[in-house]
């Protein structure tokens, strides 16, 4: 999405943390696709490891094994690296000689938020605050962390000049939720709690922690997705018109969705799956959750009475992440057969197992008889526009560069967020066993059912 004026793109990117794993399965992997459309900054790595420039030449090449030696071989020569601690102010004095001087160098946080303050102070008493700083999520643990987290950033960045990375909001067929309602001039008449009954949004994946014990008891489903990716797709289901694409208008549209949206403690549900209790770094009374569903609502004139329902977890039936509207039914089933029942349409937003959209009508089936039956119209709009369009890490890396915030969380949507699922991280709250390979605590299902 980004389209960089020359004054703005920056000429250099640092890397923290370029030994650890981000780096190497995704970042560097960008880093070439980068390279092939033409976007070719410095790459300045910066870690506390025993390394040299040619060391880490050399790991950016096994990440990029089986890709083309010539382009591999250019970024390459563009890497460099900086040994030292993140605490020391000498590791950012030779940082800023790497630097040289690029107006607008961005920075790229792939290490622990404990770290944030040490690297944001040590960029700024080498006189670097003068470019970009990009963090990953998460974004705190709660209201209070994110505020914390906010205040640590903002002593020594403006917040235009923070990126806060979900590479969830890089994919495209998240983005194309946005692009699917407004382009389409057709859907606004019906988009509203006039006709819509019910969005349920699923992120259901079929595998477990995988050996992530450690980390994932320390985090759980609502942390891990609910917060940050499952909240912004509501946000672009629900949110009005921009008034252009520009990174303020989105982000102001995003956050008033936010604003208005509460949720009920009654109709939430922790769950976890039997056996994570056995699984290697999870403490053996752990009330983490792995799996998570709430109904939430949104008090705006479009949307108010209309359910949003999540559910997202680990260890389920299938992987699967969609987004389904379902519209009001008929007032009278007219085609129905002998219950003359009458039917919603839905519309579906599939990105897992694949990119498509789905819609369900009614239609007449074969006979005489005038009783209509469920029809799908669907479309891969992968296939049908031309292959599944860049890594969200290139799409989002290069909009860092170029200064694109459009695809960025906001300070305010960052901490509205917390607001909404700090009520349901009350670990005393029940945490309902399921089995691996269910769709979760069917306790869910009241007000969070499977469309």
């Amino acid at each position: 999405m980004s389209n960089p004026c020359a004054e703005d793109m920056s000429q250099t990117l640092i890397l923290f943390g370029i030994t650890g794993d981000l780096a190497f399965k995704k970042l560097f992997p960008a880093l070439y696709e980068l390279a092939v459309d033409g976007i070719k900054p410095q790459v300045i790595g910066v870690a506390r490891s025993d390394r040299d420039d040619e060391s880490i030449r050399q790991r950016a090449r096994e990440s990029l094994d089986g890709r083309d030696p010539a382009v591999i071989d250019e970024l390459a020569s563009r890497i460099r690296y900086v040994r030292g601690n993140y605490t020391d102010p000498d590791t950012y004095e030779r940082l800023a000689q790497a630097v040289g001087d690029d107006p607008i160098p961005t920075a790229f946080l792939a290490i622990p938020p404990d770290l944030f303050d040490d690297v944001a102070t040590g960029l700024a008493g080498a006189g670097l605050q003068r470019g970009r700083i990009v963090v990953e999520k998460p974004f705190g643990r709660d209201i209070a962390s994110a505020r914390e987290l906010n205040a640590i950033l903002h002593k020594h960045f403006p917040e235009e000049s923070i990126f806060r990375i979900d590479h969830f909001l890089g994919k495209e067929a998240v983005m194309n939720l946005l692009v699917f309602r407004f382009a389409n001039a057709m859907l606004e008449g019906v988009w509203n709690r006039h006709h819509i009954k019910r969005v349920t949004i699923t992120m259901a994946e079929s595998f477990d922690i995988k050996g992530r014990g450690g980390f994932y008891d320390e985090v759980g489903a609502i942390r891990d997705v609910v917060q940050n990716h499952l909240l912004q797709m509501v946000a672009l289901l629900a949110m009005e018109p921009p008034v252009d694409d520009s990174a303020v208008a989105l982000r102001d549209e995003k956050i008033k969705v936010l604003r208005a949206m509460r949720t009920d403690a009654d109709h939430a549900v922790r769950g976890q799956y039997v056996g994570y209790l056995d699984e290697p770094g999870v403490a053996p009374d752990s009330r983490t959750e792995t799996f998570a569903a709430m109904e939430l609502f949104i008090d705006s004139w479009r949307w108010s009475g209309v359910p949003f329902a999540i559910r997202a977890g680990k260890a389920m039936a299938e992987t699967l992440t969609e987004a389904v509207i379902e519209f009001n039914a008929p007032p009278t089933a007219m085609f129905g057969g002998a219950d003359r029942t009458a039917h919603s349409s839905v519309l579906r937003f599939r990105m897992k197992p694949d990119n498509a959209i789905v819609l369900t009508m009614q239609a007449k089936t074969p006979g005489d008889e005038m009783i209509s039956a469920p029809v799908d119209l669907a479309v891969d709009y992968g296939e049908e526009l031309g292959g599944s369009g860049p890594d969200p890490y290139e799409r989002l890396i290069g909009d860092a560069l170029a200064g694109d915030a459009r695809l960025f969380a906001h300070q305010d949507g960052v901490e509205q967020s917390w607001r909404i699922v700090e009520p349901l991280l009350d670990t005393a709250t029940p945490v309902l066993r399921y089995s691996p390979g269910s769709w979760g605590p069917p306790e869910a299902d009241s007000f969070a059912p499977l469309t």
